[in-house]
C-alpha cells in the first residue's frame, strides 16, 4: 500500500494483517494485536482509535500519536429523486474530491467506487477523462468509501464495482491491497464473488490479476471490436491493441474459469452499427463473455469539447435492435437502465470540475 504522510503521521487504514502485525513489531507490541486492530478498522463504524475498546489505552495513544485512522470524509451527498441512486463527495486528507455512487435495486445494493482522483486515460465519451488526473487513491481510501457508504446509506450494500473515478489497473497494488481486505476471513463485510473490478484494457496488469488468487470478476470496457475506432474514443488502445486485450482476457479466463462481463456505451454511427454486431458475435466465439449495454450519458456538465462534443447516443429503437440480433446469435447480452442521470451520476459521468 502507499503510506503518504499526512502532516508527518502514517495512515494506518489500508494496511494488510502482515503490515500491521509489522507495524506493531515495530512500536515494541504484540503481534496478536493487529487482528484486533484489522477488525476494529475493517469491520465496525469507529472513528477514532480511543474506539478500540479492547485494546491498551498506551498502545491507542501511540497509534494516535502516529497514525491517521480515518482517510476520507463526507464533503456533500446527492439523491436522485427519480430512481433513489446516491451520490456521495469525499474528500482526501489532501484535500482532493472523489465521488461514489450507490445503485438500488429491487434485489441489490450496488456501490461503485473510485481508484483514482480523476482518471490519466481521456476516453472521449467519460467524465472522468474530461477531468484529468492528480494521483492514485490509496488502499486506504479505496476501502473507506465502502465504510463511510455503508455508515450513511440505511440499507446493506450487497455488491461493489470498481468502475468510479480512475483505472484500477493503473493503480494496481492499492487496488489488490483492497481486495485482499475485502477478502478477509476476519471481516463479514462482502465476498469477493460479489465484487467486480473494470479495465479500459491494461494488458500486463490483467495477467497480473489472473495470476494473483483472488478470481475477481472482471469488467473490461470494450465499447469496439476495431481498432481505428477504439484508437479514437480510448486513446490507450494505441498503447495496448485489441488483438493483445484479446490474449490477456483469454488467460484470465483460462485462469480463472470466470466470463468476462464486457462494458459497451452505444454511440450513435461509432459502435451501433451491423459490423459491430459482427464483431462482437466474433469476440463471442473466442472468448466466453456476456455483455452490458449502457446507453450513452450526457456530459454536458463538463463543456465537453472536440470528439466529446460529437458524441451522441444510440435511438432506444436501434438499441433493442441491436440487443436482439446478439441475442440470436445466443450471446448473454443485458441493457443497463441509466441511473442517477439527474445528478450526473450515472455510468460515465462521474468527475469533479477542477481548476486547470
Amino acid at each position: 500500500m502507499e503510506n503518504d504522510k499526512i502532516n508527518g503521521k502514517i495512515q494506518l487504514k489500508g494496511m494488510l494483517l502482515g503490515e500491521l502485525e509489522n507495524t506493531l513489531t515495530e512500536l515494541g507490541e504484540q503481534k496478536f494485536r493487529a487482528k484486533q486492530i484489522f477488525k476494529w478498522m475493517y469491520g465496525s463504524d469507529i472513528n477514532t482509535f480511543d474506539e478500540m475498546l479492547n485494546i491498551p489505552k498506551e498502545l491507542r495513544k501511540k497509534l494516535s500519536e502516529s497514525y491517521i485512522l480515518n482517510t476520507l470524509r463526507l464533503h456533500s451527498s446527492q439523491v436522485s429523486e427519480k430512481d433513489g441512486t446516491t451520490k456521495y463527495i469525499f474528500e482526501t486528507e489532501k484535500n482532493h474530491k472523489i465521488e461514489s455512487v450507490i445503485i438500488p435495486d429491487d434485489n441489490r445494493i450496488t456501490l461503485c467506487l473510485s481508484t483514482q482522483v480523476g482518471c490519466p486515460l481521456d476516453c472521449k465519451f467519460c467524465a472522468t477523462g474530461l477531468m484529468g488526473y492528480k494521483q492514485n487513491l490509496t488502499s486506504g481510501e479505496i476501502i473507506d468509501q465502502y465504510l463511510l457508504a455503508s455508515k450513511y446509506f440505511n440499507k446493506k450494500i450487497t455488491n461493489i464495482v470498481y468502475m468510479g473515478m480512475g483505472e484500477p489497473l493503473l493503480n494496481y497494488e492499492c487496488s489488490i491491497s483492497s481486495l485482499k481486505i475485502f477478502n478477509s476471513e476476519l471481516i463479514s463485510n462482502i465476498h469477493l464473488k460479489h465484487i467486480t473490478v473494470s479495465t479500459s484494457g491494461i494488458v500486463p496488469n490483467i495477467y497480473k490479476l489472473a495470476d494473483s488468487g483472488l478470481n475477481i470478476r472482471l469488467a473490461l470496457s470494450l465499447h469496439s471490436c476495431f481498432n481505428e475506432i477504439r484508437n479514437e474514443i480510448m486513446p490507450i488502445n494505441k498503447k495496448y491493441p485489441l488483438a493483445e486485450l484479446i490474449e490477456a482476457s483469454k488467460y484470465f479466463t483460462n485462469k480463472t474459469g470466470l466470463k468476462i462481463t464486457i462494458e459497451y456505451i452505444m454511440l450513435k454511427d461509432v459502435n451501433d452499427r451491423d459490423e459491430d454486431i459482427k464483431g462482437l458475435a466474433k469476440l463471442f466465439s473466442q472468448l466466453p463473455i456476456k455483455i452490458n449495454i449502457i446507453p450513452f450519458n450526457s456530459l454536458k456538465h463538463m463543456n465537453p469539447e472536440g470528439l466529446s462534443l460529437e458524441l451522441k447516443p444510440t435511438s432506444k429503437e436501434r438499441i433493442d435492435y441491436f440487443v436482439s440480433k446478439l441475442k440470436e446469435k445466443n450471446i448473454q447480452v443485458m441493457v443497463r437502465d441509466t441511473q442517477g442521470e439527474d445528478i450526473d451520476a450515472a455510468c460515465g459521468q462521474l468527475a469533479i470540475k477542477m481548476n486547470k
